[in-house]
């Protein structure tokens, strides 16, 4: 699939910079805004509700708009109920729930941000865009007409970066077990806070300069981050447990000529206790023509690497994992899409500049059971968002294939089509 336009499942009226699947009630949540100028263009945290029409085809409705105020939302972590949104040098936490009408009613008198269908009720600051927000939408989609409600309350506030200058949350994460909250900042901190109950935990320097991107592993055994430095590190706590090098086995690639965009562990379907760590190499510098990015698979306990392949010379922004490890995705900043086979990183699925401008986050349907649900007859589903404002979709139909008898079958007629066609040619070759 090249150059083609994937329709659009929603179009935010702000810029987006994170999305996210509920697995526990398969709620798509969007995350943006335009900051603290003056311009008009609303700061929020939108919660759709998605829905497979028909075989392969897709719509989202817009059930909540929490407003946030003058703080744009960069990055968004979301685990048990909780969503945490990088806002300029904090992270902030939020609870999120659907809620019955009565529900409702008590969390708008408790000054919640709670919306239901098109009867829209705001309580405190929380909410004050949503009118607004929806019209924005316009007929992109239509405001969901049920008795559903989705309420949000604040948790707390943690001060997540504290560069002097431009404070600035670059990445947020739950661990795996949901029992630590780590973020990481343009001053090149990591910290680390026990959740729930928030108490930090670490707080160490990992990078001279910007920290690009974080993940832990499952058991919070290692932690893996990588930055702007060119370097790539796997933590044990807060002791460097090592420093990753992919360029090892291409020597014709020098270093420094290449950095480290992001990282993610993927498990390996039907293999409980194999794990696998992902990381994308982009050039530092570019030139007139553009060296490729590459897509690098390691072990995920030793740290070996075990396989490199380019992936494009469209710069690439972001990257996920499918919860079963058998599919990457991977946006660009010139607004492409890709979707690529894990084992052997090959690409699968393709679209050229499907989004306007840079993809800023990327996220497959959970395998839950309310994420299969609304994957419908499809291989894999994969949710995308811009600063273009737009959500997007990107599917890929399972694959058909023939039985393995039918295989031989049609491989025995073929041998014994062979024998005749010989015998016929060559009287007395059998």
């Amino acid at each position: 699939m090249g150059k083609q336009r994937v329709p659009d499942l929603y179009r935010a009226p702000f810029p987006l910079y994170s999305i996210k699947v509920d697995p526990n009630t398969g709620l798509v949540i969007t995350a943006g805004g335009g900051g603290a100028s003056k311009t008009g263009i609303k700061n929020a945290v939108h919660f759709l509700d998605l829905q497979l029409v028909g075989e392969h085809q897709y719509s989202a409705s817009l059930l909540h708009s929490h407003d946030t105020d003058t703080r744009a939302n960069m990055n968004l972590a979301i685990g048990n109920g909780v969503m945490a949104a990088g806002q300029d040098g904090t992270c902030c936490l939020m609870k999120f729930k659907h809620c019955t009408q009565k529900e409702g009613g008590k969390a708008a008198k408790d000054g919640n941000s709670v919306q239901q269908g098109n009867a829209r009720r705001r309580a405190g600051k929380g909410d004050r865009g949503g009118q607004d927000g929806a019209a924005a939408s316009g007929d992109m989609s239509d405001m969901k007409d049920e008795t559903a409600q989705i309420s949000v309350s604040g948790l707390a506030e943690l001060q997540s970066d504290l560069n002097p200058q431009d404070p600035l949350q670059k990445v947020v994460r739950f661990s795996p077990d949901l029992s630590l909250l780590l973020t990481g900042g343009s001053d090149g901190y990591i910290r680390v806070w026990e959740f729930p109950s928030l108490k930090k935990k670490f707080d160490f320097k990992v990078h001279e300069g910007e920290v690009e991107d974080l993940d832990m592993s499952p058991g919070n055994k290692h932690l893996v981050t990588v930055g702007r430095d060119f370097a790539c590190s796997v933590w044990s706590g807060n002791q460097l447990a090592m420093s990753l090098k992919w360029n090892e086995t291409m020597p014709q690639i020098a270093d420094k000529t290449y950095r480290y965009m992001a990282c993610r562990f993927g498990k390996i379907e039907d293999q409980k206790d194999a794990l696998r760590l992902y990381t994308v190499q982009i050039p530092h510098k570019r030139d007139r023509k553009p060296p490729p990015c590459y897509l690098t698979k390691w072990d995920g306990k030793s740290f070996l690497p075990m396989l490199t392949a380019p992936c494009g010379a469209e710069v690439i922004s972001s990257m996920a994992v499918s919860d079963s490890g058998t599919f990457l995705g991977l946006g660009t900043v010139t607004g492409s899409v890709a979707i690529y086979i894990a084992f052997s990183l090959q690409k699968l699925y393709y679209v050229q500049e499907s989004h306007g401008i840079v993809v800023t986050d990327l996220a497959f349907l959970p395998d839950s059971l309310k994420g299969r649900n609304i994957k419908g007859n499809n291989e894999t589903a994969m949710l995308s968002v811009a600063v273009d404002s737009r959500c997007q979709m990107h599917a890929v139909p399972n694959r058909r294939s023939f039985p393995v008898w039918l295989v031989l079958f049609f491989c025995g007629l073929m041998v014994v089509g062979i024998v005749l066609l010989l015998q016929y040619l060559f009287p007395g070759f059998i």
